[in-house]
């Protein structure tokens, strides 16, 4: 079961039939979103790789998925460079298989710099940890789903590409960026059957969000500015991103869906 944060629901993890037996690989899998993602692919039987830079923090998910039952692999690779990331993708097919759904979580770095402020080094490094990541990622395993005629790529974006926030500049055009390049890509590789869709999720309460840290009057203010009248949980994306990997999406590529509580509404 899948705790849905402020609102005290609980929700049934969704089963998707055709996910069981598949290999996904969750990049930014050991925390937050992607440990919540990788959890839900695992309860439906997916064989998961656990990707991240910290090694006891991939170490943690992956118990807790072989704990429940499921598979996992813990991978360190550092998604921005090339080489890292190839290795990983062969590891995981020598090891587990085919890859049939790719995650790209990892990202991240939105914090509030004022854009006259920012560094090269700041701007950089914040482009190259959310699109270029994202491009490198989609490079290493779209040609092996094309080949295979079958494959779902989801991508991350933020509401902070999708309208003005206090996020830095680098952040907001970073995952505007992202967007921009699921939709690019995703009609590039839809006649070869190969789906690629984008999550652009608005505040979301996790272990390491900056909303821990905050007073409660100021995040029930927080909850206020969205529709819902709550704050996003990892569950609430991870649940979005499950049904992206499955075939119950199959007629779904380009698409971006802003899991943000009416935040965004585009």
């Amino acid at each position: 079961m899948t705790n849905n944060g402020q609102s005290g629901q609980v929700t049934l993890t969704p089963t998707y039939p055709d996910l069981a037996g598949k290999v996904a690989v969750v990049t930014g899998g050991s925390r937050g979103i992607g440990a919540a993602t990788c959890r839900l692919l695992a309860a439906n039987g997916v064989k998961v790789v656990v990707n991240g830079r910290d090694q006891s923090a991939i170490d943690a998910v992956v118990e807790s998925i072989w704990d429940a039952g499921g598979q996992a692999l813990g991978i360190v690779a550092d998604v921005t460079q090339w080489d890292a990331l190839e290795a990983m993708r062969q590891q995981t097919e020598q090891t587990l298989g085919p890859v049939a759904v790719v995650v790209a979580v990892a990202g991240g770095y939105g914090e509030p710099v004022p854009t006259l402020q920012a560094t090269e080094e700041q701007w950089r490094y914040t482009v190259d940890a959310n699109l270029t990541a994202t491009f490198l990622t989609a490079k290493s395993f779209l040609p092996g789903m094309i080949e295979r005629r079958h494959g779902s790529l989801i991508t991350m974006a933020s509401s902070a590409g999708r309208i003005a926030s206090a996020s830095s500049a680098a952040y907001a055009a970073a995952k505007a960026g992202v967007v921009m390049f699921t939709r690019h890509i995703a009609n590039e590789v839809g006649k070869h059957n190969v789906r690629v869709n984008c999550l652009a999720p608005a505040a979301i309460l996790t272990e390491q969000s900056k909303l821990n840290q905050v007073p409660e009057q100021v995040r029930q203010q927080v909850a206020a500015m969205h529709p819902l009248g709550r704050i996003g949980t990892p569950a609430d994306v991870a649940l979005a991103a499950l049904f992206l990997a499955s075939d119950s999406s199959s007629w779904l590529t380009g698409l971006t869906l802003d899991v943000a509580g009416g935040r965004v509404m585009l």
